[in-house]
């Protein structure tokens, strides 16, 4: 039982602790370096978008201020099926130069960008969500990076405007977290988790994705499988409204999380080592690892549990799980007094996401699929 104890606190923890570690190493010892330039390539920003009026006409003023040549920016919006007005929102913007596509009936956001690909113009590609504020020179710094020929796929960094008031705060850490791992995996090799609110693809490069899955994980995997990489820029900035609650943001996880399991289903070749040694071994410690880990916390609490009687260690290990879970229990209920709020956080957010890949998970194995997806801070 001892063994089994310790072998679930290493697969928890590899994902979150060790991977890091080991990346870090690795990417002193054999940096892969991207070649960065400025550049003019035509662009096309995409924005899919369902049901979106309450923000929709200051993301498109946003992208209209963007610091790049407006002779070279397409900005393409296409809509869902929307129903609350979005599309005549974006239909005031025409004499801009914004184009709208309409999707009907609703199919998601893959079959949307499958659409538009046949109305983009650019030599790049742009995805943005249709809440999201990118900085002025976001998009030029997105296009540096594919001065590099090896480079397929670029995401930059995303952040969240009022996580630090949320229930599920802990989503600022969380992203601050994946954001230095990007920079480890871009060091190494190849970004494995994208963001997606704010990314850039070579338009050569796109291949259909099928409608049920996840385009922000299959889109990367393909252009790693075509002997490309996908890198990371932080200078390239974005900003969104968080989840208003721990319900929307847990539904959102679960949503990302089964849709992230059938992705690696599908792009499971680039689990082997032969092709692409570096991207497997990111991609096994990165997802495999990381959505397996969540069903191990029960087994080492109870393994902690079965061993508290004959050791005080494990006694000690059994209330410092259990405690952590009866203060992250008491924070998503909104129930802590403020001094504890803060101290809170990550723990809510960790034992949030955990539950949400356990449902995904189980979701996945029962064979769920989902294509459409809500607007965020509902």
């Amino acid at each position: 039982m001892e063994v089994v104890f310790w072998v679930a606190v290493f697969l928890i923890a590899y994902p979150i602790v060790v991977y890091p570690a080991i990346l870090l190493v690795l990417g002193r010892l054999s940096p892969w370096p991207v070649r960065r330039a400025p550049q003019w390539p035509t662009v096309t920003i995409l924005i899919p978008a369902y049901n979106e009026a309450s923000s929709i006409s200051s993301t498109l003023e946003n992208k209209l201020a963007l610091d790049y040549p407006r002779e070279r920016l397409q900005i393409l919006v296409v809509s869902d099926g929307s129903t609350d007005g979005t599309d005549e929102i974006v239909k005031g913007f025409a004499s801009r130069g914004v184009e709208l596509l309409r999707q009907e009936p609703r199919r998601g956001k893959a079959a949307g960008i499958n659409l538009a690909l046949g109305h983009a113009r650019g030599e790049i590609l742009v995805f943005s969500d249709a809440n999201s504020s990118f900085e002025p020179d976001a998009v030029r710094f997105l296009v540096e990076s594919f001065a590099d020929p090896l480079v397929g796929y670029v995401t930059g960094r995303l952040s969240f405007a009022g996580a630090e008031g949320n229930v599920a705060g802990g989503i600022g850490a969380y992203m601050a977290y994946e954001n230095a791992l990007r920079r480890l995996e871009t060091r190494f090799d190849s970004v494995i988790g994208v963001n997606g609110g704010i990314d850039a693809m070579r338009r050569s490069l796109y291949v259909e994705v099928p409608q049920t899955q996840l385009t922000d994980f299959i889109l990367p995997l393909r252009c790693i499988e075509a002997g490309f990489r996908v890198v990371y820029d932080a200078r390239a900035a974005s900003v969104e409204r968080a989840n208003a609650t721990a319900e929307t943001e847990f539904r959102m996880r679960v949503r990302v999380a089964l849709r992230g399991l059938h992705a690696l289903s599908f792009m499971r070749s680039l689990l082997g080592p032969r092709r692409r040694p570096r991207a497997a071994f990111c991609l096994w410690s990165h997802k495999v690892v990381r959505y397996t880990a969540p069903t191990l916390l029960p087994l080492a609490l109870a393994a902690a549990l079965w061993l508290a009687p004959a050791s005080a260690l494990y006694r000690w290990l059994a209330g410092l799980q259990i405690a952590g879970y009866l203060l992250a229990a008491l924070s998503l209920a909104g129930a802590l007094p403020r001094p504890l709020v803060r101290v809170a956080r990550i723990p809510a957010y960790l034992v949030l996401s955990s539950a949400a890949f356990g449902t995904a998970l189980y979701r996945w194995l029962r064979g769920d699929t989902m294509a459409t997806w809500k607007p965020r801070g509902g």
